[in-house]
């Protein structure tokens, strides 16, 4: 079976590949990629897995999220790291005070090339945002939205939630790109 490279720096996401990806012959190279200014995860999962490529030159895959706040007319969308690095969660949670419509999403996109073929795999998470922060630090976390979100049909956040918990929870309205890209793998690639 082809070895897949995954190109991330995101210890979160290399803890959700190793989780999601155990029949997959995956390694990881550790590298920031570049990420272009746009609202469309989809093409900026597809600019970062053709530099990773280029970087590479193996069958790569790469992941692009966002976070969408229905309030906020989907803010901060695609934009979700510099939303974190200038107004941070505590800027987040100013902008919802007094909000009664709390729902939100991680919209995940999960880009494959093999050098001449381009897969996209989409997933989503649905929730709803907590009034505060809530929760510890763990190395499996994406971000530090995992603070102030709560999985559709809990009432705890992500950083609440023990390792146990986040890994057994029943996923209510959930697709997870890894797992949509681990289904497609398995049946296109092993025959």
């Amino acid at each position: 079976m082809e070895e897949v490279v995954f190109v991330t720096h995101n210890k979160g996401k290399i803890a959700s590949a190793k989780k999601y990806l155990n029949d997959v012959n995956f390694k990881i190279y550790e590298y920031e990629l570049e990420e272009p200014r746009s609202e469309d995860i989809k093409y900026i999962s597809k600019y970062k897995v053709m530099e990773a490529y280029k970087l590479v030159n193996k069958p790569c895959i790469s992941l692009d999220c966002g976070f969408w706040i229905d309030e906020l007319e989907g803010f901060p969308k695609a934009f979700v790291n510099f939303a974190l690095d200038t107004i941070g969660i505590d800027g987040f949670l100013k902008l919802m005070e007094g909000k009664e419509n709390r729902k939100c999403r991680f919209t995940e996109c999960l880009s494959y090339y093999d050098g001449e073929n381009l897969h996209q795999f989409m997933g989503k998470h649905e929730g709803t945002l907590s009034d505060k922060i809530l929760g510890n630090d763990t190395d499996k976390k994406w971000s530090d939205l995992w603070y102030i979100y709560i999985p559709y049909g809990y009432d705890k956040t992500l950083a609440q939630m023990s390792e146990e918990e986040r890994n057994n929870r029943i996923k209510y309205e959930s697709i997870d790109s890894f797992e949509e890209f681990a289904k497609w793998y398995r049946n296109n690639k092993n025959n």
